[in-house]
């Protein structure tokens, strides 16, 4: 390819992107995904962690897909080399560090010779994230002062058999990488150079990600354990005295929420929070939005009343979305808070009032339970004469309108965001709900229901739904199923109580 000497290359970043927890990625990290214009990620990668790309960023998923061929390393860094000669900012996201094996060392080689500035930025590897996320201290005082990371598929079986007669007598914890296939050759061989067949072994399949799997074993019944509890890659082995440190149940996999696969049908925005929240309690969270929010084609009724929001006496929000998109439509035409200084807000619910919380509002009215019909009857006794301005999404209930001019109030309704239903139901959510292998599914209005009952229809009967409100509850069973939870308190943290809940009274 012909280099445009007139660009300027762009920079390359690769990228550690952890062992896979949300959490356990570095900030750094997050600003090279947030900045990319082209992410090329590695199938190990946790999809999560993709969340944190520009909407406007280019997603390249490398290494064993569903159908075609997988890209070769070579493929992979001339795909890098000509968008950054294109001037793209790209990343290079590689799970765990890409300093441990990981091929890193390949790529820098390639960036240099080509001129191509580029920066690494580390990652927390998964032999060492084992000591936080199952509790196996790979140091320790009384049983290891060392530790070695080895690959346990090397290219060459000489020096594979080489190495491992060295490791036979390596006096601290070892910790194999890619070692499945060929554990029974390695843990053979170690046993043959001398190392004790009944050394404590621990194999962690993804570890620190929801889905992790711990084994123990020994040296000598590796080969059995793989069979026997169906290990496949992605896993490493700890192999050392050190693993009879570490508790039965690590704090990790101990989360009341640990091994469960929710999925939530709500937007990143709408979602985003109770993704953290219920990945906090262990659960293996799944995002694929049912309803797609955006702005309205037309602006000009909203402009229009946000040039006179003096002339009302409420402006009432019944969502968090509604929140976002009027108050940045009104600082996109060159307003700002104090515009809002002589009309009270009302909120829906405590959810709402907290979007408001994020642009320095207080909201002046929260009814005591989050629907529109309560925040109707809050309203209602004082809206005599009085002017409504509510912001809404494109489709909805007409119930808090009607109400208030019923009581004599006079309301304009501004449509602020749109809200519409996916059209394609997401090939691996299919998958996963045809196979029984998601949960839960969280359903926060009766939209949604709609919604995921027109992708997925009859799958949904694998999974338990999990209801925000009465009314979602009523809707859902218009459509023929029965939810396994309703939420006390009619909010997204309401929803992951009431699962919690479920989970813990060991339904």
């Amino acid at each position: 390819m012909m280099t445009d000497l007139s660009v300027t290359p762009g920079t390359v970043y690769l990228v550690g992107a952890g062992p896979g927890d949300p959490g356990a990625i570095t900030l750094r990290a997050v600003e090279c995904l947030q900045g990319a214009d082209l992410i090329l990620w590695d199938y190990l990668v946790n999809p999560v962690l993709i969340e944190h790309a520009s909407p406007k960023a280019e997603l390249v998923r490398l290494g064993k897909p569903a159908s075609g061929r997988a890209l070769t390393p070579d493929e992979i860094t001339a795909l890098m080399l000509d968008a950054a000669r294109a001037g793209r900012s790209v990343v290079r996201l590689k799970s765990g560090d890409a300093s441990v094996f990981g091929r890193g060392a390949d790529e820098m080689d390639a960036l240099r010779k080509a001129g191509i500035p580029f920066e690494v930025v580390p990652g927390i590897t998964a032999g060492l994230a084992v000591a936080a996320f199952n509790e196996i201290p790979v140091t320790h005082h009384a049983a290891a002062s060392a530790v070695a990371l080895v690959t346990g598929r090397e290219r060459d079986e000489k020096t594979a058999l080489q190495l491992e007669k060295g490791l036979a007598e390596f006096p601290g914890t070892l910790v194999f990488y890619m070692g499945v296939r060929k554990a029974p050759v390695w843990s053979r061989t170690l046993i043959e150079r001398g190392k004790p067949g009944a050394t404590p072994v621990a194999i962690v399949r993804w570890c620190s990600r929801a889905e992790q799997k711990t084994v123990r074993c020994t040296l000598e019944t590796v080969a059995e354990a793989i069979e026997e509890h169906g290990i496949r890659p992605p896993a490493l082995f700890v192999v050392g005295p050190v693993v009879d440190h570490a508790p039965a149940v690590s704090w990790f996999e101990a989360r009341p929420l640990f091994g469960t696969t929710i999925l939530l049908p709500g937007t990143p925005r709408t979602s985003g929070k109770l993704h953290r929240y219920l990945g906090s309690h262990g659960a293996n969270v799944i995002l694929a939005p049912a309803i797609r929010i955006d702005e309205p084609d037309d602006w000009s009724q909203v402009d229009d009343v946000l040039r006179s929001l003096n002339e009302y006496d409420w402006l009432v929000f019944s969502s968090a979305n509604g929140v976002d998109f009027l108050l940045r439509r009104l600082f996109a035409i060159g307003f700002d808070s104090r515009r809002l200084g002589g009309v009270r807000l009302a909120a829906i619910g405590p959810g709402t009032a907290e979007r408001l919380c994020a642009y320095h509002l207080n909201a002046d009215l929260i009814p005591d339970t989050f629907t529109a019909e309560a925040l109707a009857d809050a309203l209602s006794p004082t809206a005599a004469g009085q002017r409504f301005l509510l912001a809404r999404a494109s489709r909805g209930r007409d119930i808090l309108a009607n109400r208030l001019k019923e009581a004599g109030g006079d309301v304009t309704q501004v449509v602020v965001y749109t809200s519409v239903g996916v059209e394609d139901a997401h090939p691996h959510v299919a998958e996963a709900l045809a196979a029984g292998d998601i949960d839960w599914v969280t359903v926060a209005s009766s939209e949604t229901a709609k919604s995921l009952f027109r992708l997925y229809d009859s799958l949904l009967i694998n999974t338990k739904l999990a209801s925000i409100s009465p009314l979602t509850s009523g809707t859902i069973r218009e459509l023929g199923f029965e939810p396994a939870v309703e939420a006390n308190i009619h909010t997204m943290k309401g929803i992951a109580d009431a699962i919690l809940s479920y989970r813990r009274s060991g339904s």
